[in-house]
């Protein structure tokens, strides 16, 4: 076991100070993980401009966090569908003209153990093309902003990385011979997680030291990722485990990303998270991070590859 520099309790919020005058711009905030996190932010005084493809759900939620929070919180919702590249550059667009900082950008929606290989609108099969394609592009598009912010960009990943085939499949990347739904997740989770190093380095390179980008994970946490895209079998064991104390909550889930977007002197080449046992739950710190997720060989690849995808290249 290695030391937890927040001690034996790990990481909690109430580290968090007071964030007035900050904004933070997450994606998925209608329910779990996404939903937390920005009641915390929205608590501790920032502004929160959420990301979410569900317009009367983000209403409901900004509505329940009014309700939680009292009227003068200072939140709004902003259309995106991050499984359409349009949605997600009229977005971007959106958010340029209406937000003039962005301290940090939170990368928290996913999708998870589609059943059977379904693509998206731009021809990506559709876990690599929402948790990967769809995020890249959107870092890539807020990034000026990001800069100007001397922000951060917090991509929310998943352990899920570790339990595929440990590399990227650049000869088949919509999985069209060997689909399989954790096995493609764990892709999608690997390339976010891979492109997150990446960045560092090429922010290095080109000598950009204001922009502090940071992988995490939730860990094992009640939320209804798995429920809203998993087959009829993944959704029934997964609720069966929510009961067990192998899962933890989802306001626990949101704590990695809230340490990632908020706490100062963060060590960039950490991945953090849970740190319990098989990192599904315990006291938030730093975890152990498989080789594989840093080779830079594949890394650079994977970017190259990511920004002909995406039809963008990144502007440093």
């Amino acid at each position: 076991m290695r030391t937890n520099q927040f001690g034996n309790q790990g990481w909690t919020p109430d580290r968090i100070k007071n964030l007035s005058g900050k904004t933070f711009v997450i994606t998925g905030t209608t329910s779990g993980t996404g939903f937390e996190a920005s009641k915390i932010l929205l608590s501790k005084g920032a502004r929160v401009v959420m990301l979410n493809r569900n317009l009367s759900k983000a209403k409901e939620t900004i509505a329940t966090l009014k309700h939680d929070l009292g009227n003068s919180i200072d939140v709004m919702n902003i259309q995106m569908d991050l499984a359409q590249q349009a949605s997600v550059k009229k977005a971007a667009t959106e958010v340029l003209e209406k937000v003039n900082r962005i301290d940090a950008f939170i990368c928290n929606a996913a999708i998870a153990q589609v059943p059977k290989q379904t693509f998206t609108v731009d021809g990506f099969e559709s876990q690599l093309g929402v948790n990967h394609y769809g995020n890249f592009l959107l870092q890539a598009l807020l990034y000026p902003r990001i800069e100007e912010s001397a922000g951060r960009i917090v991509v929310v990943g998943s352990m899920g990385y570790n339990l595929g085939i440990r590399t990227i499949q650049f000869e088949d990347m919509n999985w069209d011979n060997n689909y399989g739904p954790n096995e493609v997740y764990s892709q999608s989770k690997l390339a976010q997680i891979m492109c997150v190093y990446e960045l560092q380095d090429r922010l290095k390179k080109a000598d950009k030291d204001t922009v502090k980008v940071y992988a995490c994970h939730p860990g094992a946490s009640a939320t209804s990722l798995i429920k809203t895209s998993g087959s009829l079998m993944t959704r029934f064991v997964w609720q069966i485990m929510k009961l067990t104390p192998l899962v933890q909550s989802a306001e626990k889930g949101a704590y990695p990303e809230l340490m990632c977007a908020t706490e100062t002197d963060l060590d960039q080449s950490g991945f953090y998270g849970p740190t319990g046992r098989s990192y599904w739950t315990g006291p938030v710190g730093a975890c152990k991070l498989e080789p594989h997720a840093k080779d830079k060989s594949v890394a650079e690849k994977l970017w190259e590859v990511s920004e002909e995808a995406v039809g963008y290249k990144w502007r440093f």
